[in-house]
């Protein structure tokens, strides 16, 4: 099972406290997500961490209000169902609640509880719903958007998932807690669903800050490293040795653990050499070491699959690096041709393009890239160039203040700021680099 270590969250009481104690002592022998609805079944602070203060500000007046006898109600069916979530009577739990929302059906409290509580029981339906409501009441709640997206999960409501949490990562779930790291492993899964195995490599790094190194995420690097567009639950048997393989490779190289990485890589190829991705995994991991490989590689990875498009797109890269660009040109070409929506293509087509003097050419294809990839700043610098190779001064003046407050932005989320803006889970990315 996906187990991760538990957090240390603030308690409102002592019995609270004692709860939590109960729950460390425990963890060890439960799975990630009995470890987090027990979590979130004590401690409504981890859905409000994030809410704003002006939002709390008007709910703690409103509870200054002199109690009329629905307030008064209100607070007894609370209380008795707070008495019934503590003491996991969770089918009474959740009728009280229920009584308590209808009335007062904007308590924000209540439809964290009734949410976490139909999570527990695997209602990933109702579920859903209660965190709809939720995150319509405090759209900023990044917890509560988070639970929403793994509720989309697990209804197999992908898209909506994907969305709902990177729109948790982005508000902040907190990047040391146990949510935080069954959100990123989620998101990271659907990336991978989704062809977009760059992006999760990008997510699964994430996992270096704190230490993880699970079956599941080594996995998951598997899934990424050898590009299968499946869920763990999805991976054929016969397949599943060798993604565990390339996934403890990529998980060295991910954590820049060389030779443990090139040892992996070795079993993977030394095993399964006539199969896909599997040279294109190892040209990636060699091109910062030796190109000249990296290049044999990716050849070779061509041999085995003649349309592998990001071998391709890797290639013009290491040709436009070293000013080959005859050789680079029907690479990118080809690139493009096999994969109109992916970006890195558009990007590598268009600079070589440029550097044979090709300008209105490249202005087209760097175009074309912007459209696809309008957050990066590489594509924004690329068009800069070929305008004003073009004299077109005032769009290169106007790309190059687009890339510098992209660049920015990227270096300031490089530095340890929140997880990044939400990607579109049909934007096609570059290398895993």
């Amino acid at each position: 099972m996906f187990l991760l270590s538990l957090p240390q969250i603030p308690m409102a009481s002592q019995s609270n406290r004692s709860r939590n104690r109960f729950l460390v002592a425990t963890a060890k022998i439960l799975n990630w997500k009995l470890i987090l609805v027990a979590l979130l079944l004590v401690c409504p602070a981890l859905s409000s961490a994030q809410t704003p203060r002006k939002s709390r500000a008007k709910a703690s007046t409103a509870q200054r209000v002199a109690p009329t006898d629905a307030s008064a109600e209100f607070d007894r069916l609370v209380k008795l169902a707070d008495d019934a979530r503590l003491g996991e009577r969770f089918d009474e739990a959740i009728s009280l609640y229920g009584k308590a929302l209808n009335i007062r059906p904007k308590w924000p409290d209540g439809w964290w509880y009734v949410g976490a509580i139909f999570y527990q029981k695997d209602d990933y339906t109702q579920a859903r719903n209660a965190f709809q409501n939720l995150v319509a009441l405090e759209p900023t709640r990044g917890p509560a958007w988070a639970m929403l997206g793994l509720c989309l999960f697990q209804t197999a409501e992908y898209e909506q998932a994907v969305v709902s949490l990177q729109r948790g990562r982005s508000l902040g779930v907190n990047d040391d807690s146990e949510l935080a790291a069954v959100v990123r492993y989620h998101t990271a899964l659907l990336y991978i669903r989704f062809d977009q195995f760059e992006i999760s490599y990008d997510i699964l790094k994430e996992f270096m800050r704190v230490g993880h190194e699970s079956p599941k995420v080594i996995e998951a690097f598997g899934l990424t490293m050898l590009r299968m567009p499946y869920l763990p639950k999805e991976v054929p048997p016969d397949k599943r040795e060798k993604v565990m393989t390339a996934g403890q490779a990529g998980f060295d190289m991910a954590a820049r653990r060389l030779d443990q990485a090139r040892a992996a890589f070795d079993v993977l190829l030394a095993r399964y050499p006539n199969d896909p991705n599997v040279h294109y995994a190892f040209g990636v991991f060699m091109l910062s070491q030796d190109a000249d490989t990296a290049l044999k590689e990716f050849k070779r990875e061509l041999e085995i699959s003649p349309s592998h498009f990001p071998a391709m797109v890797q290639m013009a890269f290491e040709y436009l690096k070293r000013d080959q660009y005859n050789e680079a040109l029907p690479l990118a070409e080809k690139a493009v041709q096999l994969a109109p929506k992916l970006y890195a293509a558009r990007n590598v087509l268009g600079r070589i393009l440029l550097e044979l003097g090709q300008i209105d050419r490249s202005i087209k294809e760097l175009e074309e890239g912007i459209k696809l990839a309008p957050s990066s700043p590489e594509m924004h610098f690329a068009l800069a160039r070929a305008y004003a190779r073009g004299g077109r001064k005032q769009d290169a003046a106007r790309e190059r203040e687009i890339f510098k407050q992209l660049q920015d932005k990227f270096e300031q989320k490089r530095d340890g700021q929140r997880p990044g803006p939400e990607p579109d889970p049909k934007q096609e990315k570059a290398n895993p680099q």
